[in-house]
């Protein structure tokens, strides 16, 4: 497997996400783009798993898993926040 593919696509991602979090207003759409930032963090830690063989096996699934984990709680978080703050001020902006 050509490992150049799925970098250049995780590079991609993560500055569509860069580019979404710097630029958005709206806390939505911001939480969108960390989980963008978030699946190239995995697809850059899967593809080095599988092309560079390091000491542990599959440890960068098992690292990919944690990220996935930790997405999962920060979007709960994230959008009980945003929930709030629509109750309070009626705009999520």
């Amino acid at each position: 497997m050509r490992p150049v593919i799925p970098y250049v696509t995780a590079a991609l991602l993560f500055g569509l996400g860069v580019y979404g979090v710097l630029r958005r207003r709206n806390a939505v759409l911001v939480l969108m783009a960390v989980e963008l930032m978030l699946n190239a963090v995995n697809l850059i830690l899967v593809t080095a798993d599988t092309t560079v063989r390091a000491v542990l096996p599959h440890s960068g699934q098992v690292f990919a898993l944690f990220v996935i984990v930790l997405a999962a709680a920060e979007i709960g978080v994230g959008l009980a926040i945003v929930l709030q703050l629509y109750r309070l001020r009626a705009s999520v902006a």
